[in-house]
């Protein structure tokens, strides 16, 4: 039996605890993370894959409702809150199912085992559950940062540094760096489609910025960024440089 890979979120520990004891009766269910808010989810959408959510609504900083329209790239919602004035938004956001709490097993399954349906037919699921080959591809991404959700558009971003747990995002223009908590590998993913290169372990730069490279150095601006050795010679292919013979 495939297994579906869930994050439970809600800022209540209580609820938090139920969720994931509810999730562990469910055999095809596989609990991943469990979150106390939006952007602890966020962070984890961003690192692994993700086939359903339960979700709260009503939590400090952001409202469920207002998380799962900031993604791109929607897995099923399950959505478990106290309020029952979220419905009808919940059904216009393409939710599987609105469980009011506190939630049995019985409900808990019931719900659980549509969502089961809707991950093993996904044709017949909602359109938002994975992005359709034609998809237009998004120019932006939304990044944590100071708990709140804010919009990088990604044909500005100049280059980006890594910093074990976090990365710096340069902005043309901007006198400083964004500061946000994801993996090099995670954004690495998320910008080099749109003409972006890995050229040193802590270094990613926008290829149409580079402004002169010289003795392994790239310049973009008053920035001076390392390149290795190992990625030299793509970054120069990249750049459709021959070397004279």
């Amino acid at each position: 039996m495939e297994k579906m890979k869930c994050v439970v979120v809600d800022d209540e520990n209580m609820g938090r605890k139920l969720l994931e004891e509810n999730v562990r009766q469910i055999p095809f269910l596989e609990l991943v993370a469990s979150c106390k808010n939006a952007f602890e989810a966020m962070e984890v959408l961003q690192t692994q894959q993700v086939d359903l959510i339960f979700l709260d609504i009503q939590m400090p900083g952001m409202l469920g409702t207002q998380f799962l329209q900031t993604l791109k790239k929607r897995p099923l919602v399950i959505f478990v809150t106290a309020y029952d004035n979220y419905a009808v938004e919940s059904y216009q956001l393409d939710a599987v199912d609105y469980l009011m709490k506190p939630t049995s097993l019985e409900r808990f399954s019931l719900a659980a085992n549509k969502a089961y349906h809707l991950f093993q037919q996904p044709q017949s699921g909602t359109p938002s559950v994975t992005a359709t080959p034609t998809e237009p591809l998004e120019d932006y991404f939304f990044a944590n940062v100071e708990y709140a959700l804010v919009r990088i558009t990604i044909p500005q971003v100049t280059h980006i540094e890594g910093l074990k747990d976090y990365v710096k995002i340069f902005i043309e223009g901007e006198k400083r760096p964004i500061l946000t908590k994801m993996t090099m590998k995670a954004l690495e993913a998320k910008v080099v489609p749109h003409g972006f290169m890995r050229v040193h372990k802590s270094f990613i730069v926008n290829l149409r910025k580079i402004e002169s490279i010289k003795q392994l150095r790239i310049k973009i601006g008053t920035y001076d960024i390392p390149v290795s050795d190992t990625h030299a010679a793509e970054l120069l292919e990249k750049l459709n440089y021959s070397r004279p013979s």
